[in-house]
């Protein structure tokens, strides 16, 4: 695999390649990531739930993003290695700053994901002046769970729609380089697809996204939780966990995941 930027990311999505993008924790599974040709590595706050065990992502810490940003830094290769900036550790533009810095500096990270839309514009537009690429999140935005009135669909009213829209056009328009959709309606999805220049990957965003990430643990099936309607244990008919994501590449790449049965109306 060739190493990856963003511009890479940028190229794939005026080519119509797909991106297949997971999350990972430590250096040992990375490498099992790079071997298997995946082009995006995403270190989520969703280490909360998967390796410690929290109801939610909203307790950890940025230490905890550092600590294991780094351990990943150490087993990527090629891959684009993203960090979540945790729950209020970007409340402001200058703690944006320090948060990113700390998760580039320190952690290794190429890019920082945060999530909201029309309240972190100027965060966003900070963050893209001073060198730190972003990757923006709307949707199910699960740092704001007890707000939404826990992990539901986004996006299914007409004015809900279009906050998401103008939020994602805003967001591309202050610097984001990236943007994650997370439990919309597949045709929100295809629509804020095509009109963005960035890549927009899904998360229970359907078929027509430019790329598609999973938690990794919930691919492989060995999470605890209840499985999302979104996931595919893609463990299940493979002889290793580096055949299982070879698979969910290559379903990324050929559209054959996420079917209609992960997506929502």
């Amino acid at each position: 695999m060739p190493h990856v930027t963003t511009a890479t990311l940028m190229q794939m999505k005026r080519q119509g390649e797909k991106i297949a993008m997971l999350t990972s924790y430590d250096a040992s599974f990375t490498q099992v990531m790079e071997a298997s040709g995946v082009p995006v590595v995403l270190v989520g706050d969703s280490l909360g739930m998967v390796i410690q065990g929290q109801e939610s992502t909203l307790p950890v810490e940025v230490s905890d993003m550092v600590y294991h940003t780094r351990c990943v830094a150490r087993g990527r290769r090629d891959a684009l290695l993203i960090a979540d900036m945790p729950f209020m550790s970007y409340s402001t533009a200058n703690q944006a700053l320090a948060t990113a810095g700390r998760l580039m500096k320190d952690g290794g990270a190429h890019m920082v994901k945060l999530e909201g839309g029309a309240s972190q514009l100027e965060t966003v537009h900070q963050l893209t002046a001073n060198g730190i690429p972003v990757c923006a999140h709307l949707g199910l935005m699960p740092q704001s769970v007890h707000r939404l009135g826990g992990y539901r669909v986004q996006g299914r009213d007409e004015e809900a729609a279009r906050v998401i829209r103008e939020d994602a056009l805003a967001l591309e328009s202050v610097g984001a380089q990236m943007l994650v959709l997370e439990c919309v309606p597949s045709q929100l999805a295809a629509e804020i697809s095509q009109a963005l220049a960035i890549p927009v990957i899904g998360i229970g965003a359907g078929p027509d996204c430019d790329g598609q990430v999973l938690v990794l643990y919930d691919m492989l099936g060995i999470t605890p939780r209840k499985i999302p309607r979104f996931v595919k244990n893609f463990l299940a008919q493979a002889d290793s966990v580096e055949d299982a994501v070879r698979a969910y590449v290559t379903a990324v790449k050929e559209v054959t995941f996420p079917g209609p049965e992960h997506g929502f109306k």
